[in-house]
């Protein structure tokens, strides 16, 4: 409870806590260091995942995925690879998450050929590895790829969830694949049945108004069953100030102000 509020002080209670349980499990440990990854207090997460070794808790799939996330924030390689050796000598390197941190961490640092191999050597029968890689690519601008990746999933009959379209439409805005992002966006619910998140019509919004449609964007924009949030709202005033359209400028002005 504490540690999910993300405020530093409540931090410090969800250690005194932890430092207030006499026997202390794996699940107590993992409670805290997952905590500690997933809200953005990544140093903290690694030292917590060394006193776990100094004590000599068994340290499962939920504490290598969080320790490798927080090693992706931190941009520490080096520490990640030692990590990477233990993965390996525990057996958890076929773990999807286990497995989808890896590609992250060496994603982040750079480091293609390792993304790649955490990848091959994945299981991949669940959208979570594929969803690192197809990031990768997107991140990296290698739209074509990721595509290719997404009707390989398909074929291995490898159901995607709403994070995976997610990825392919930033990696065909991203790519300039209009085309492309807009078949899949259209495609979405009714051939996947997936329900459309926020998250989905900002990519849209995205990808309409990188390539300059500004009219298709605006009425994506309108066309939301829900009230856009302001991640959406500012992506189109992004792309009106690049194309230079001072009207929609104004008229999304006041929706943001709003």
């Amino acid at each position: 409870m504490y540690i999910r509020s993300n405020d530093v002080c409540n931090v410090e209670d969800a250690v005194k806590c932890f430092n207030s349980i006499e026997f202390r499990d794996a699940v107590s440990w993992n409670s805290i260091l997952t905590g500690f990854s997933q809200n953005g207090f990544s140093d903290d997460a690694l030292k917590f995942f060394c006193n776990m070794q100094a004590v000599s808790v068994r340290i499962d799939h939920y504490a290598f995925s969080a320790t490798l996330r927080s090693c992706s924030d931190l941009a520490v390689l080096q520490f990640g690879q030692q990590v990477h050796g233990l993965v390996l000598k525990s057996g958890f390197d076929s773990n999807d998450f286990v497995s989808s941190s890896l590609i992250y961490l060496y994603s982040k640092c750079g480091i293609i050929v390792d993304a790649k191999k955490s990848f091959d050597e994945s299981c991949k029968d669940s959208s979570v590895t594929w969803n690192s890689i197809i990031f990768w690519y997107t991140q990296h601008g290698l739209g074509e790829i990721a595509l290719d990746l997404f009707h390989k999933m398909q074929e291995l009959g490898v159901k995607g969830d709403h994070i995976t379209f997610v990825g392919l439409l930033s990696t065909c805005s991203h790519s300039g694949l209009v085309k492309e992002g807009s078949k899949i966006l259209k495609s979405i619910q009714p051939t996947y049945g997936i329900p459309l998140r926020m998250e989905h019509y900002a990519c849209g919004v995205d990808l309409f108004g990188r390539a300059g449609n500004l009219t298709e964007a605006k009425d994506l924009t309108e066309s939301m069953p829900f009230e856009p949030d302001s991640m959406v709202w500012m992506t189109l005033l992004g792309a009106c100030r690049i194309y230079g359209n001072m009207d929609l400028a104004i008229h999304i002005a006041k929706s943001l102000l709003e």
